[in-house]
Formats: structure tokens, sequence, C-alpha cells
């Protein structure tokens, strides 16, 4: 059976990209779809939950996990930085361990290292 794997991170549109001027929206959105791409074609069947920072964020985590069921969630490492983001952190890594207890969870450290994040924690079928 094909491992699938939910990338959950900040949309592109809204993210702060003060301390990374050399970022734009469209650059995130082109790494955040390479990486995808590389997971696809190493054989994991791949959902990507891009959320904004609003109130709609935990729904829209919640309703992705209770869609179906996943081996591994890597968290994008927007959801991490800022320290201003840190309760919404928190309130997705508590979903994902309440709604998906049995996928292991890996974190990227930028946009482009998310194939290397989930690879560490489970290999496709």
């Amino acid at each position: 059976m094909t491992k699938r794997v939910l990338a959950i991170g900040i949309e592109p549109g809204v993210a702060d990209y003060s301390t990374f001027p050399q970022l734009t929206p469209d650059l995130v959105r082109n790494y955040i779809e390479a990486q995808l791409l590389r997971l696809r074609d190493r054989g994991f069947e791949v959902t990507s939950c891009l959320i904004d920072l609003d109130a709609a964020a935990e729904a829209g985590v919640a309703a992705a996990l209770r869609e179906e069921r996943f081996d591994c969630i890597v968290i994008g490492a927007g959801l991490r930085e800022p320290k201003e983001r840190l309760l919404l952190f928190e309130k997705v890594l508590n979903l994902v361990h309440r709604l998906a207890p049995e996928a292991a969870i890996c974190f990227n450290s930028t946009p482009a290292d998310t194939a290397e994040a989930v690879q560490r924690w489970v290999e496709p079928e």
C-alpha cells in the first residue's frame, strides 16, 4: 500500500517575508510544488494543506486529518517561526497528535527540504 503524506504549511500568500527578503510567495509556492512532486515521484501519495493565519487554520488542518489516514505528517518551518506563531504551531501539533496518533511527524527546515524530512521517517511501499 502506498504511503500517504500530509504536508501542512502556511499559505505562501499570507506569510511574512520581512526576515527573508529573498523569498517571495511565488518562489515559496514553487519550492512547495517541487517538493510535493519529488515525493510523488518517489512513490508517496501527498496531500497539501496550506493554511491561513486566522481561526480557520485549525479547521483546515482538522478537516484534512479527518479525511484520510496518513503515514507521515510534515509540518513546515513557517509554522514554527517566528515566535508569534508558537500558539498556532502548538494547536496544529496537538491536532496531529490527537487525530493521527499513528502517523510519523517530521519537520522541514526550508520549503526546499520537505522530501528529505519525510524520508527520514517513512519510505514508500
